[in-house]
């Protein structure tokens, strides 16, 4: 998790702050239109298939989870620790490293077309949630999750896992990231304490709006607060958290999309009461 105070400055003026914008939109453009390092190519190991249906059409999804030893293990999680996460509202606290392939189409049993969905977990970790029953129900919840940030889809929570089948189609390859920054990691602990303060109210939208995401934009109201100074932002590659002091507001949460921690950028305007945080897009 990186840390930079220069993120916020409150002084920037507004023609300053649309020059870094455009240095930053045309940097990130061109850095997309090349070769990326970071990436391989895997081709996971069958695992299980899961039937759900989309809402509200009703029209049949199925989510193949499939396995491989490339895709990092995520931390060590206790069945005390998970019964925990799945009786929570918000179970994000705990994050599984996973591929989300993009969708195609398939032909079920009865020949009547049908979207699938590929997802990818760590192979070990794939093996404890077979036989464990409450491991697999995260496993599956947390892949539906991520598949409907992913793709701006809804999906019914009322899943069948098949018995004779461990793929539906054919297994495709994917593109993983392979940089040495961990996908989970551990923030510090924060000056405000999240029971005291409030969670503001925050829009996250992409731009360009259709297409290949660019950039992640977020922009955070925070009435109440007169100056930057009193805000630390901090910045990983699929999370974001801020907190205002003192006790005033603070955020946590995780977005679908990896970042650049190191070009993104961040202005409060205190006219407004809003800061926008834009962060380049390097992978989803």
């Amino acid at each position: 998790m990186a840390t930079d105070s220069t993120l916020l400055n409150s002084e920037m003026e507004l023609q300053q702050q649309e020059d870094l914008y455009q240095q930053l939109l045309s940097q990130t453009i061109g850095n997309m239109q090349t070769a990326n390092p970071d990436t391989k190519v895997i081709r996971p190991q069958p695992g299980i298939c899961v039937k759900t249906t989309s809402e509200p059409s009703k029209e049949k999804v199925f989510v193949n989870i499939c396995q491989s030893n490339l895709l990092p293990a995520p931390p060590e999680l206790s069945r005390e620790k998970l019964l925990d996460l799945l009786q929570s509202e918000d179970p994000s606290g705990y994050r599984v490293p996973m591929s989300l392939g993009e969708p195609h189409t398939e032909v079920d049993n009865n020949s009547q077309g049908c979207t699938a969905y590929d997802v990818v977990i760590n192979q070990d970790f794939f093996q404890k949630c077979q036989k464990e029953p409450l491991f697999q129900q995260f496993v599956i919840m947390v892949s539906l999750e991520g598949l409907e940030n992913k793709y701006n889809i809804e999906l019914s929570r009322e899943w069948k896992v098949l018995k004779n089948r461990k793929f539906l189609g054919s297994v495709s390859e994917q593109n993983i990231r392979t940089k040495s920054k961990p996908v989970i990691q551990e923030l510090q602990p924060p000056e405000t304490s999240p029971s005291e303060a409030r969670r503001p109210e925050f829009t996250l939208f992409v731009e360009p709006p259709s297409g290949v995401p660019e950039h992640l934009i977020a922009e955070i109201k925070l009435p109440g607060v007169v100056s930057s100074r009193s805000l630390v932002l901090d910045i990983g590659e699929d999370r974001l958290v801020l907190t205002a002091r003192p006790s005033l507001y603070y955020l946590d949460i995780f977005h679908p999309f990896l970042v650049d921690q190191d070009l993104s950028v961040a202005q409060y305007n205190s006219s407004t009461q809003i800061l926008t945080i834009t962060l380049p897009v390097v992978s989803s």
